[in-house]
C-alpha cells in the first residue's frame, strides 16, 4: 500500500527536524543528560513538527543506545515505538476522545510500571479539546505523575489551556518553519524520490504551506501526479490558485482606473469556479508587501518572494503614495467582511470595491478622506492647486478680417475668454511658481493662493479669489507686497503694488471655442 510522502519522510530523529533547533537542541540536552521532566508541552500551529517531536522524544527516553540524545532507530525500544507496537507509548487525540473518562483510565495505568520499555509516555494530541472536567482529572495525575511516566501534550491553541496545567509543563513553542528551509527540504526530498521541481516551484509551495512542512510534503506530491516536471504553473493549475500575474493586472488596472481589466478578473475568477476570497487574500498581501517595501530598510527581512518578485513589488510601490495604500487595504477588508455575510454576493462585492478604489470620490470612510486630504495638501506645497489652463487654437483669419490680425503673438498664448466683462484674460504662466515659493514662507497662506487664480489684463494682474474670507486675507497690504516682489522676480517685470488687483470670482473660468472668442474680442474693442 502506498505510503504518503509526508508520512514516508518524518524525520527519525532531532537532528533531521527542520526549522526548530531552539527546541531540539535542549530535548537532545535533556535526554543525553538524564535530565528529561515528567510533562511537556508542544504549541505552535499545524505542521511544525509538534507530534513528531513528541514521537522522537519517546523513543529517545527507551532507547537503549541513544547517540547525543538522538534515538539510535535499531534497538528494539525504538523499532517498536516506530512500528507502533509499544505498548508503554500511548498516543491520544483528545479531538475524539476528550471526555473524563478517557483520563480516568489513564489516571488509572500509571500506577502500573512500564511493561517493556524504560518509561511509560502518554501523547495527547489537541489537548486544548478536553473537557472541563478531563482537565481536573488530569491536573493531580500530571502534578505528581509515578516515576517512570512522562506526559506530551500538544496543540495548536495555547490559550485554551488551563494556568493550572501550563504550569505544570515544560513548554515549547513551535515557530512557523521559513519559507527557505522548507523548498531547501521539498527539493531534497524531490530530488530523492525522482520528482523534478524547479526552485521557484518549490518556493512557491513552501510559501502556500505558511510555514508547516506537513502541508508543503503534501502539495509536492499532490503536485508531482503525472507531471514530468513541476512548474510554478503546475503548482498553480493543481492547488488552484490565482498567478501572480493577475493580482500584478489588477492592480495595475486600479491605477490606472481601467474598469474593463478589473471586470474581466473578476469574470475569469467566477468563471473558473475560483474562490474570491483566496484571490481577495493574495490582493490584501501585495498591498501588505508594498507597504513593507516602502517603509522598511530592510524589507527583504519580513517578504517571502524571490528577487524577481521582489523588484516587481518594488516597481509598483513606487506608484502609490502611504495614504493610497492605507486606503486600499481599509477598503479591501470592508470587501471581505461584506463577502462573509449570509446570502452576499462575493462577485458584487469584489467588484464594487475594486471600482472604489478606482476613485476615491465614490467612497467616504476616513482613510479614503485622508487620501483625499494627503493629495491636495501635496498639490498645494508644490502649487499646482491651480485651474489647469486651456489652450485655445486661434485659426487663420480670412482675408476680410483684420480684427485681430494685429495680435500675432495670442497664438503662442493661453487665453480666458470672460463674457461678463467681455475681454479676453491671458493666464499668468508663472503662477504656480510664485505660490510654491511663496510656501516657503507662509504655509497657511499659500493654500489660499493655491485655490486663486491668477491672469494678466494688459499691465495689471488680476487675481480672482472664491470668497470675502480668502479676499481679506490677499488683499493685506504684506501679501500683495510678496505677492508682486515674487511675479517681478521670475518675469523680470517692475511692476508695483497698484498693479495688483483682487477680485471674487466663486466660479471656475469657463473656456470658449474660436468663434466665441473671437465675437468677444470683437465685442471689447
Amino acid at each position: 500500500m502506498h505510503q504518503a510522502l509526508y508520512r514516508k519522510w518524518r524525520p527519525a530523529d532531532f537532528d533531521d527536524v527542520c526549522g526548530q533547533d531552539h527546541i531540539t537542541s535542549i530535548l537532545k540536552f535533556e535526554v543525553a543528560n538524564n535530565k528529561t521532566t515528567h510533562a511537556y508541552l508542544f504549541c505552535g500551529s499545524r505542521g511544525t513538527g509538534k507530534t513528531t517531536c513528541a514521537k522522537i522524544l519517546s523513543k529517545a527516553v527507551n532507547c537503549l543506545n541513544p547517540v547525543n540524545g538522538n534515538p539510535c532507530n535499531k534497538c528494539s525500544s525504538c523499532l517498536s515505538v516506530d512500528s507502533g507496537t509499544a505498548t508503554d507509548v500511548y498516543e491520544m487525540d483528545a479531538a475524539s476522545n476528550n471526555g473524563i473518562d478517557n483520563i480516568r483510565d489513564i489516571r488509572d495505568e500509571v500506577l502500573y510500571t512500564p511493561s517493556e520499555l524504560k518509561n511509560r509516555v502518554y501523547i495527547i494530541d489537541e489537548v486544548h479539546m478536553l473537557s472541563s472536567s478531563a482537565f481536573n482529572a488530569l491536573l493531580k495525575t500530571l502534578e505528581e505523575p509515578p516515576e517512570n511516566v512522562i506526559f506530551i501534550l500538544a496543540t495548536t491553541e495555547t490559550q485554551k489551556i488551563p494556568a493550572t496545567i501550563l504550569s505544570r509543563c515544560q513548554k515549547f513553542d513551535f515557530r512557523r518553519i521559513p519559507t527557505a528551509t522548507i523548498a531547501d527540504r521539498l527539493s531534497y526530498i524531490a530530488n530523492e524520490e525522482n520528482i523534478k521541481i524547479d526552485s521557484d516551484a518549490a518556493f512557491l509551495i513552501a510559501k502556500l504551506a505558511e510555514g508547516g512542512m506537513r502541508d508543503a510534503i503534501s502539495m509536492l506530491e499532490l503536485c508531482s501526479g503525472e507531471h514530468n516536471e513541476i512548474t510554478t504553473e503546475t503548482v498553480i493549475q493543481t492547488t488552484g490558485i490565482n498567478s501572480r500575474g493577475s493580482i500584478v493586472q489588477t492592480i495595475e488596472a486600479i491605477l490606472k482606473k481601467d474598469y474593463e481589466t478589473i471586470l474581466e478578473q473578476i469574470n475569469t475568477l467566477h468563471i473558473s469556479s475560483l474562490d474570491i476570497s483566496v484571490f481577495w487574500n493574495d490582493l490584501l498581501s501585495y498591498y501588505r508587501d508594498m507597504f513593507v517595501i516602502k517603509n522598511t530598510k530592510n524589507p527583504k527581512n519580513y517578504l517571502d518572494v524571490t528577487e524577481n518578485e521582489f523588484e516587481e513589488i518594488k516597481r509598483i510601490a513606487d506608484k502609490f503614495t502611504n495614504a493610497v495604500i492605507a486606503s486600499h487595504l481599509s477598503q479591501l477588508e470592508e470587501g471581505f467582511n461584506a463577502m462573509q455575510k449570509p446570502n452576499a454576493s462575493k462577485r458584487l462585492c469584489a467588484e464594487m470595491t475594486l471600482i472604489k478604489m478606482c476613485d476615491n470620490k465614490l467612497s467616504t470612510s476616513n482613510e479614503v478622506l485622508v487620501e483625499r486630504i494627503t493629495a491636495l495638501e501635496d498639490k498645494l506645497a508644490l502649487g499646482t492647486f491651480t485651474q489647469t489652463p486651456i489652450e485655445v487654437k486661434i485659426e487663420e483669419p480670412k482675408k476680410n478680417e483684420t480684427t485681430i490680425k494685429q495680435n500675432n503673438e495670442i497664438e503662442h498664448e493661453k487665453i480666458y475668454a470672460d463674457k461678463q466683462q467681455k475681454k479676453v484674460l491671458k493666464q499668468l504662466n508663472c503662477w504656480p511658481e510664485v505660490v510654491k515659493k511663496y510656501s516657503r514662507t507662509d504655509v497657511s497662506t499659500s493654500s489660499f493662493l493655491g485655490m486663486s487664480y491668477a491672469y494678466k489684463d494688459g499691465d495689471d494682474i488680476v487675481i480672482r479669489v472664491p470668497g470675502s474670507f480668502t479676499y481679506d486675507i490677499i488683499c493685506q497690504t504684506n501679501v500683495k507686497e510678496k505677492l508682486i516682489g515674487l511675479i517681478n522676480s521670475i518675469e523680470g517685470t517692475s511692476l508695483s503694488i497698484s498693479s495688483l488687483k483682487v477680485e471674487i470670482n466663486a466660479e471656475k473660468p469657463t473656456f470658449d471655442d474660436d468663434s466665441g472668442i473671437d465675437e468677444i474680442i470683437q465685442n471689447s474693442q
